[in-house]
């Protein structure tokens, strides 16, 4: 029984090495782990309450229309150009950004199969209300996130 856990530790091992190995060279700043996993429970809560733009072309029309929040962007994007712009008009719009390694988890946190480029989590949603006690939630946990890649950025600048 013992092997058998080692061998699934060993391949889960594996697999995060090729999903770091996958990131393109421009992703910076790069989420570590434990920012990582707070940044996409952030984006699962912010699915669940209607509060996020998925992909490229969303996320743009979002930024350019004036909308504010953290841009995530996946990290394992081929080809690199499809997302290049994005940080610039992030960083224009004075839009907190961050790369996460996988595509795949970004997906799986904004509740949708296909593989997601990048995710921007608005601070409240387009249309409707958020229940008081589940607002303050969401911004508690996104002002934490903003200002963790805040910090991120200026330390990588």
């Amino acid at each position: 029984m013992g092997s058998d856990s080692e061998a699934e530790k060993a391949q889960q091992k594996e697999k995060e090495i090729k999903k770091l190995l996958a990131i393109a060279p421009i992703a910076k700043p790069l989420a570590g782990k434990k920012l990582c996993k707070r940044t996409l429970k952030l984006v699962r809560r912010a699915a669940e309450h209607k509060c996020l733009k998925r992909g490229v072309k969303e996320v743009v029309k979002s930024i350019r229309r004036g909308h504010k929040g953290v841009c995530v962007i996946a990290g394992n994007i081929s080809p690199i150009d499809v997302i290049t712009h994005v940080p610039i008009l992030c960083e224009e719009a004075e839009i907190p950004y961050v790369y996460v390694p996988s595509k795949e988890d970004l997906a799986n946190a904004g509740a949708t199969k296909r593989p997601t480029c990048c995710v921007l989590v608005l601070t409240k949603p387009t249309k409707g209300e958020l229940g008081p006690e589940e607002e303050e939630k969401l911004k508690a946990d996104y002002k934490q996130v903003a200002a963790d890649v805040s910090e991120l950025a200026s330390s990588l600048f």
